[in-house]
């Protein structure tokens, strides 16, 4: 073997170079020039184990029974939903593909303890396909999510447990958020709910599916039940569920008919399956906003019928409803809503106002109703004709405090123009705060053509029997404006009026809570001019007062003063100091008004300031229901003309202390300050109102 054929060899193969370093008994050299090889062995033999192990698992994935994994999935989904999942069907994984798919058939869910041994869903048979990549970076991309034949029954008890709620007691009020779905399929779904808490029922169908007969609906949920005992429709459509966008709004619209309430609504999902964001443009009438809290779960108050649009929208747990519009009853209304659902207690807040506020319309508020005309419910017009028939005003419709308790509120409302009101009322506003069942409106601000009725109106709901107390004043007001009587062609009154009404009364009604009041009352003219005519006749002379109204005389006398304060204990108004003092007579009174009975009774007496042979003293009695009193003269022989410092003592006594009860300046006030001394002047025992 020549030299070369062996450089050759030793270049070449490194077992020659490793032979003939140990021929030169240089094993170091051996060794070095042995590596090579090794390595490139070990990874022959690498390649050949991962072969095999990939033939191996290809070889048990191929004749694998996936039914092995039915019990760990089963308990893991059990876990997760804090309720048992059975599977009974078959499970099977394909796990060679870009897009890993797998179908499971028999999928059972129960009911939570207490709510029973009904299972709350089966289904048929479910099929996921997912990406692969998306999957390694830590986002679920579902392919495809399919359902076939769910059969799911929802339950909500008196107590608010819903069987719906998987968080464990944790957070029971997130929106549902899907991952992104590529194609969403749902074959003859079944969906019976009950909800005791909204006195709901509901069965109907669901489908999910490319076509849907002519009408090419992708998604449609239909069906029937009850809402408050009245037949209940619900459909909602949407577009086709497959080659769904995630970055493209999904459409859909909804109806639903509740007895006589009708709800529309034109909305999307901005991005698809993840409702905690929605917005819809909605349209809503019936015959009262209180029926709506079967639908949203919103104690809204009893109103008149309503038509009412706005743009509804969904932002994690709060609501908004912009540009609301319409009518409710007579009255136009326009603001905007919230609704914040993720508080121990919903918070609602509102600001609304209204052009042209028809006064009956707030009736509905406390259980009443406008008195006719197509503006109240069926419901309503049966109450009014029960009110009027019964010659009362304050209604008996029951108060529930239970949708009190479970809303907070804080709503400011201001009416540019009031018409239809009892007494000349121009215009308003309120702002009514409601905190864990104690409803408080305050400021609340009532205009006149000249004066204001202000105070607050606060009503304690947390007890067992709600407790309601006000406060309003009555400031600078005129008579001729808020009582506008005319006489022969004029005001038979005018001057200036100011009072204050401050009662605290039980009960869970209006008409309970007034039947129950305590309180105090107060009505003070200070001073203005009287026909005088009336004036005369008010102390009977007959010759003097006749002979000024058939002259239909313009004549007019000043009131110095006139005052009425009551005691208010059970719901009755009792007083002895009725006080109308005239240049030409005192008149003075006594009666009671029963605001449980709705009735009054009242006997005023005219003291002549001047002594006449010829005047007679015949006392006016008041008497019947306070919605329509009669007036009359007493039967019987006339009094004998009395004195007026007697009578001046026995009725102007307490205006010293009922004064500043009603506006400490009208304590200074010129005319009935002259009253008062007036009164002491002629030996009335006149006290001293306590500073």
């Amino acid at each position: 073997m020549s030299s070369n054929t062996l450089q050759d060899r030793e270049t070449g193969q490194p077992r020659w170079r490793a032979f003939r370093a140990w021929l030169d008994g240089d094993h170091a050299r051996a060794r070095d020039a042995e590596r090579p090889r090794s390595r490139h062995r070990a990874a022959l033999v690498t390649g050949a184990v991962f072969l095999a192990l990939a033939l191996l698992i290809g070889f048990i994935v191929a004749i694998w029974d996936w039914n092995w994994f039915r019990g760990p999935v089963a308990r893991i989904a059990s876990a997760r939903l804090h309720r048992q999942v059975t599977i009974t069907g078959n499970l099977d994984v394909n796990l060679w593909s870009w897009t890993p798919s797998a179908t499971v058939d028999g999928v059972h869910v129960a009911n939570p303890a207490w709510a029973g041994k009904d299972r709350m869903a089966d289904v048929g048979r479910i099929a996921v396909r997912i990406r692969l990549l998306p999957l390694f970076g830590g986002h679920l991309d579902l392919r495809l999510l399919e359902f076939d034949r769910p059969d799911v029954r929802l339950y909500r008890d008196g107590q608010g447990r819903a069987t719906w709620d998987f968080s464990g007691g944790k957070d029971s009020g997130k929106p549902l958020r899907l991952p992104p779905i590529r194609n969403f399929v749902i074959h003859d779904g079944k969906l019976q709910v009950r909800d005791d808490v909204r006195r709901l029922t509901f069965n109907g169908s669901i489908d999910a599916s490319e076509r849907l007969g002519a009408r090419n609906h992708g998604f449609e949920m239909s069906g029937q039940g009850a809402l408050n005992r009245q037949p209940f429709t619900l459909q909602v459509t949407g577009g086709p569920l497959l080659n769904i966008d995630r970055n493209r709004a999904y459409p859909f619209d909804a109806e639903i008919r509740a007895g006589a309430t009708y709800v529309t609504a034109k909305g999307a999902v901005p991005k698809p399956f993840d409702m905690g964001e929605f917005y819809m443009n909605t349209t809503a009438r019936g015959p009262d906003l209180a029926d709506l809290y079967g639908l949203t779960g919103v104690a809204l108050p009893n109103t008149p019928p309503y038509n009412l649009h706005g743009r509804l929208s969904r932002h994690e747990k709060v609501y908004r409803i912009d540009g609301l519009a319409g009518r409710v009853g007579s009255s136009d209304l326009a603001g905007a809503i919230s609704v914040d659902a993720g508080r121990p207690r919903t918070l609602l807040t509102a600001n609304l106002r209204s052009r042209d506020l028809y006064f009956p319309d707030l009736g509905a508020l406390f259980g009443g109703a406008p008195k006719h005309g197509p503006v109240a419910s069926p419901s309503q017009k049966i109450e009014a004709q029960h009110l009027a028939a019964e010659n009362r005003i304050f209604p008996d419709s029951t108060l529930d405090t239970r949708k009190i308790r479970s809303i907070d509120a804080d709503v400011t409302y201001k009416a540019t123009s009031i018409r239809g009101a009892p007494v000349n009322l121009t215009a308003g506003s309120a702002r009514v705060k409601l905190n864990d069942g104690l409803l408080r409106a305050e400021p609340l601000s009532l205009d006149l053509p000249k004066g204001r009725i202000a105070g607050y109106i606060q009503l304690n709901a947390r007890k067992a029997t709600p407790v309601t107390d006000l406060d309003l004043r009555l400031t600078n007001a005129r008579i001729e404006q808020l009582i506008p009587l005319k006489f022969q062609g004029g005001a038979p009154v005018t001057g200036a009026l100011v009072g204050r009404a401050k009662l605290t009364g039980s009960g869970d009604s209006v008409h309970k809570a007034f039947a129950n009041a305590d309180g105090q009352v107060v009505v003070v003219a200070p001073g203005g001019e009287i026909r005088r005519s009336i004036a005369e006749l008010m102390g009977v002379d007959v010759i003097k007062g006749l002979g000024l109204l058939f002259d239909k005389s313009q004549e007019t006398t000043p009131l110095r003063c006139a005052v009425g304060a009551f005691q208010v204990k059970n719901g009755v108004l009792d007083t002895n100091q009725l006080v109308f003092d005239t240049e030409p007579v005192l008149v003075t009174g006594s009666g009671q008004i029963n605001l449980g009975t709705e009735r009054l009774a009242f006997k005023a007496q005219g003291h002549p300031k001047k002594f006449q042979l010829v005047r007679l003293i015949v006392p006016v009695e008041v008497a019947g229901p306070i919605r329509s009193p009669s007036l009359k003269l007493e039967k019987g022989p006339a009094i004998a003309q009395g004195g007026i410092a007697a009578a001046l003592g026995s009725f102007l006594s307490p205006l010293a202390a009922i004064l500043p009860f009603v506006d400490p300046g009208l304590a200074k006030d010129a005319n009935c300050g002259a009253l008062v001394a007036g009164a002491a002047q002629k030996g009335a025992p006149v006290r001293t109102a306590a500073r």
